[in-house]
């Protein structure tokens, strides 16, 4: 497993996927939907499926000495990486942010969504929405990506629709605290963590059995 791992990471991998995990730095920018961030670091993911595809690298990797389950675990095991360094980066932005800058004019006076505790969960809410719909929708028949990342896209609209609109009614106020910690913030990450590791762990166990039908 950990040299295939290493092949995903070396070779299969498009460039663009490490890229573009720098698009969590708009954590910082103030008066900006920043949770849009998110959607470009499964926009990178998806071009390494994308090369993924016009390489035929499934049919590559089935035929090396390994079992087909371990080819999607593989595949997992490289997108959590890449969302797990997304989210490290922004975890210690957000800290920065609420600690450091919270009290800022941009930041304070901010309308949209700010960097806290809420925003990681919504973040992380975002990244099981595309293990579930967009990797599960590929394993399908290892080759579609076009319509599983389409569901991915209008979900992840209304994900960030709902971020931006929550904490403007009556009683949420504090989820858009932008330097302080609140317990309705702590509820929703907590809640986005259960959401992505149920969502990534039935994805997962999904996917396999999907790949182990596929005739290759």
């Amino acid at each position: 497993m950990k040299k295939l791992l290493y092949k995903e990471m070396k070779l299969s991998a498009n460039p663009l996927s490490y890229c573009f995990i720098a698009f969590s730095a708009m954590t910082m920018i103030p008066r900006y939907p920043i949770l849009v961030s998110s959607f470009f670091i499964c926009l990178g993911i998806f071009h390494t499926y994308q090369q993924i595809r016009e390489y035929d690298d499934i049919t590559y990797t089935v035929m090396l000495p390994v079992k087909k389950r371990d080819v999607v675990t593989a595949k997992y095991l490289f997108v959590l990486f890449i969302e797990s360094m997304a989210f490290i980066l922004y975890t210690l932005l957000t800290i920065i942010r609420m600690k450091v800058l919270g009290t800022a004019a941009p930041y304070a006076a901010n309308q949209l969504m700010n960097a806290n505790a809420a925003y990681l969960g919504y973040a992380m809410i975002v990244f099981a929405a595309f293990n579930s719909i967009f990797l599960a929708g590929f394993f399908k028949t290892a080759y579609k990506i076009g319509k599983p990342f389409l569901m991915f896209c209008i979900v992840n609209f209304i994900i960030i629709s709902v971020g931006e609109i929550l904490h403007h009614l009556p009683g949420l106020e504090s989820l858009n605290d932008p330097s302080n910690l609140s317990i309705a913030q702590l509820v929703l990450f907590a809640i986005g963590v259960t959401v992505f590791l149920l969502c990534t762990c039935l994805s997962y166990q999904t996917s396999r059995k999907d790949f182990e039908l596929i005739d290759l």
